[in-house]
């Protein structure tokens, strides 16, 4: 998930699970849901918990008590699957426990593996990105013994019509599009999502202002690139796009993820620029910056239009703050293909960026390259990468010195009670301390002075 702090490890890897405050209704079967992944992982949750909410499914936060665990998962990185495996095996615990518990794997990792799957005793149903409309109808022939797997990709399904169950109130995700037709060389989400298809743009505006309404304070819009987003009836864009409902709700803050550096046109970083309510801040992978890596890649654009798009966006937004993806040791990776990327972050300075070590993937074009590059040197490559943007983000950060952000408040700190913290419009963790003097909640927008500042987080008291 796309947060500020330097991360080693992808956001793909992180566990995010069900909000406490759900309700429980007696007598119906109970579902817990775990997400591993990117926001997109989330959003098909809240769609996962939307279909089985709608057939009668109470929701727990808990696997348990429940009848019906189901691993959202992500295939993304090797070891991001890993850690999926890892977790299955804990699961045995609650099936030897309950031996009517039915275990799903759904996304990703169902669609890449599929019947391998199945071959764990302990998995009952395996259930691809596209299929989240037949949980219900496996999960029953679960019960009664049966496993299934569905796992068929589609062209025209963007579960436009269905309803996510969210049971969080300040921050949405809106999933505008899905899919990828870019075909990175190392990348499986094509294969594992799909091709591009976009939400229709009317009801994309619609879901919006419902969570405005319904007291949300922040949107998200997603997609795998979501600059190439085109609702093939009204012809809008995704800068049309972003116009309509920063329009159609004034108030609320709004974000987006991800963007192509192909497809990031004039018009977006125009409309940015131009309404207070989209938040000034971009995350524009670049993935390496040698020219004959990028060709590799199948990034499908030279490092030189990647640096103009930079100096537009830094023209229109000054203070707009900038996050990446970057990969190192893809095959065939000279010392010089490294120093260019070292110097591309030089140049840029990006507040935040999500670094790792290159995972060959299978069915990926990449994955006949070979894995040339020792494991030694790719882990001293990302160090170096990861030292050059933690010296970068503390600078930029001792900037922010003496000004004052306007932070939406999230809640107690992660570390300390006695503080809480929230997020700036630049997408940077900002923590302030309790003060019952203050009639602050959650949810609410107040003033922070910044006093100090680390590579990942700000720090201050309320003004």
């Amino acid at each position: 998930m796309l947060e500020l702090p330097i991360l080693q490890n992808p956001k793909q890897d992180t566990i995010s699970l069900m909000d406490s405050d759900i309700p429980l209704l007696a007598n119906q079967p109970l579902l817990y849901v775990e997400t591993y992944g990117c926001q997109m992982n989330v959003n098909d949750t809240e769609i996962v918990q939307g279909v089985m909410h709608k057939k009668g499914y109470s929701l727990t936060n808990t696997p348990d008590n429940a009848d019906i665990i189901l691993i959202n998962t992500c295939a993304i990185r090797d070891n991001a699957e890993k850690k999926i495996h890892e977790r299955l095996n804990h699961l045995k615990y609650y099936k030897k426990k309950n031996k009517d518990l039915v275990v799903g794997v759904l996304g990703c990792m169902a669609e890449r593996l599929r019947e391998n799957l199945l071959e764990k005793e302990l998995v009952d149903i395996v259930i691809g990105p596209d299929e989240y409309r037949s949980v219900p109808e496996l999960v029953e022939k679960a019960f009664g013994g049966e496993r299934g797997i569905a796992v068929k990709l589609s062209r025209v399904e963007t579960y436009d019509d269905i309803l996510p169950f969210r049971t969080e109130g300040i921050s949405a995700w809106v999933s505008i599009m899905r899919g990828c037709d870019k075909f990175c060389t190392y990348c499986i989400v094509p294969f594992t999502r799909g091709r591009e298809r976009s939400r229709a743009y009317s009801s994309i505006v619609q879901e919006v202002t419902s969570l405005y309404d319904a007291g949300f304070k922040e949107v998200t819009l997603l997609g795998q690139n979501v600059n190439s987003y085109m609702d093939e009836h009204s012809g809008n864009n995704f800068a049309e796009l972003l116009r309509a409902c920063a329009k159609a709700v004034p108030h609320m803050r709004i974000r987006y993820t991800t963007s192509h550096p192909q497809d990031m046109s004039d018009k977006l970083i125009e409309t940015m620029a131009e309404f207070d309510n989209i938040c000034k801040y971009i995350h524009l992978p670049v993935q390496s910056g040698s020219n004959r890596i990028l060709h590799l890649m199948n990034r499908t654009h030279p490092i030189e239009h990647y640096y103009e798009r930079i100096a537009k966006i830094k023209e229109l937004m000054p203070g707009c703050a900038l996050s990446t993806d970057i990969i190192t040791g893809f095959p065939t990776e000279t010392d010089e293909d490294h120093q260019a990327t070292m110097e591309l972050m030089k140049i840029v300075r990006y507040d935040g960026a999500y670094m790792f070590k290159y995972s060959p993937r299978e069915r990926t074009k990449a994955w006949k390259m070979g894995d040339d590059i020792p494991d030694t040197l790719k882990i001293s490559r990302l160090n170096e990468i990861i030292h050059q943007q933690n010296q970068i983000s503390y600078e930029i950060n001792q900037q922010t010195i003496g000004t004052i952000e306007t932070v939406l408040v999230e809640g107690p700190s992660k570390k300390n009670p006695l503080e809480w913290q929230g997020r700036s419009d630049t997408n940077k963790t900002v923590i302030f301390p309790q003060n019952e003097n203050l009639a602050y909640i959650v949810g609410d927008y107040i003033k922070v002075k910044i006093a100090r500042a680390t590579s990942a987080t700000l720090i201050g008291t309320v003004v």
